[in-house]
C-alpha cells in the first residue's frame, strides 16, 4: 500500500481510483464495511482502491471545544486500513483554508481532476465540504455531471447496537472493553513510552510496573484490566491500573503496567496495550500489604483467564 501525505505527490497514474473519504476514527466494522466494498468495486473496474482521510481532525480545528478523545490516531490508523488491504492512503492536512473549500469544488478539483475517480463509496450519514453540504444527493448530482458513480454502504449493526465511532468512544470511557471490541472487530489498543514512576511498585508490593506516558487521547474507566502487550517484536500478558492510586493518595492519573514473566528492563521503550477484560474498580486499602494481597489475587484471576483462552484454541 502506497501513503501519499500531499495532494501535490498524488502520482498521475493511478487506474481506475475507487475512493472512500472519512475520518474513520477507529477503523471500526462499518469503516471495514466500507472498505470491503471498495476494493470488491476497484476489483470489478480493474482499478485502485483509495482511503481519504484528514488530519487533524477537522473539529480539533474548526470547534475545539466539541472535540472529543480519538479512538485511533494516524499512526495506528495507518496501521489498520494497511491491513485490510486498500492500495493507497491518501491523507490530506486539514488547515483553515481547505475547511473553506466548497464540497463541489472538492469534487471536481480533488476526486475528478486530480484523482480521475471512477467511483466513491461513502457510509450511510456521509457528508463532507464547507458547513458539512456535500451530501449523497450533491455527490450523485456531481456524479452524473462529472461521469463517475455513487455507491452508499447502509448502516451496520451488532446485534440492535449501531457501530459507530461515538458507541465505542462511551464504551470504553465506561470500560465496557468486551462491547467495544463487539463494535471495532478487535481490542481496544493503547500506545506509549515507559518512564520512570514512583518506584512503588517492586520494591514496596513486589510487582514491578511499567509506568506509561501515553500517545494515545482515549482512556478507558479507571479501574483493572486483563492485557496483553506488544513489546518489541513479542507478545506479553500482563494487568494494567488505570487510577489515582488512592491508597497512596495520588493526584494524578497514571497508566500502570505489571507485564507478566518480563525481567528485561523495558524504560523508554515504546509498547501497545491491549485491553481484554475488566476486572474490577480502582479501591482504596488500607495499606500497602493490603494492596499487595489484591494485586496477587488479580495475577491469579489474570493467568487463569489467559489458560482459558489457550484452552480454547
Amino acid at each position: 500500500m502506497s501513503i501519499i501525505c500531499n495532494l501535490n505527490n498524488i502520482p498521475k497514474d493511478i487506474k481506475n481510483p475507487v475512493v472512500t473519504i472519512g475520518n474513520f476514527d477507529g477503523v471500526h466494522w462499518a469503516h471495514q464495511t466500507i472498505f470491503k466494498k471498495v476494493i470488491e468495486r476497484a476489483r470489478d473496474l480493474h482499478g485502485t482502491s483509495v482511503v481519504i482521510t484528514f488530519e487533524p481532525h477537522p473539529i480539533k480545528l474548526m470547534s475545539p471545544k466539541k472535540a472529543k478523545p480519538l479512538i485511533t490516531l494516524l499512526e495506528q490508523k495507518k496501521e489498520l486500513v494497511i491491513s485490510q488491504g486498500i492500495d493507497i492512503f491518501l491523507v490530506i492536512e486539514f488547515t483553515l483554508e481547505f475547511a473553506a473549500i466548497s464540497a463541489r469544488d472538492f469534487v471536481k478539483d480533488v476526486l475528478v481532476d486530480k484523482l480521475e475517480i471512477k467511483e466513491i463509496v461513502v457510509g450511510y450519514d456521509y457528508a463532507f465540504g464547507r458547513n458539512r453540504e456535500g451530501n449523497i444527493k450533491v455527490l450523485r448530482e456531481m456524479g452524473h455531471l462529472l461521469n463517475f458513480n455513487v455507491q452508499q454502504v447502509d448502516p451496520v449493526y451488532v446485534g440492535k447496537v449501531l457501530v459507530s465511532s461515538t458507541s465505542i468512544r462511551n464504551l470504553i470511557m465506561e470500560g465496557n472493553i468486551s462491547g467495544a471490541k463487539k463494535l471495532l472487530g478487535r481490542n481496544y489498543q493503547i500506545r506509549g513510552e515507559v518512564i520512570r514512576g514512583r518506584n512503588r511498585g517492586g520494591p514496596l508490593l513486589g510487582y514491578p510496573t511499567a509506568n506509561l506516558k501515553l500517545t494515545d487521547e482515549l482512556i478507558p474507566k479507571e479501574g483493572v484490566y486483563i492485557v496483553s502487550m506488544d513489546i518489541g517484536s513479542k507478545i506479553y500478558q500482563g494487568l494494567t491500573n488505570i487510577g489515582y492510586n488512592p491508597t497512596f493518595k495520588d493526584k494524578t492519573l497514571s497508566v500502570e503496567t505489571y507485564v507478566f514473566d518480563l525481567s528485561a528492563n523495558i524504560l523508554k521503550q515504546k509498547i501497545k496495550v491491549n485491553f481484554l477484560s475488566r476486572l474490577r474498580d480502582e479501591i482504596t486499602f488500607a495499606s500497602g500489604k493490603e494492596l499487595s494481597q489484591q494485586i496477587s489475587k488479580d495475577v491469579n484471576q489474570a493467568r487463569e483467564f489467559f489458560q482459558k483462552e489457550k484452552d480454547t484454541l
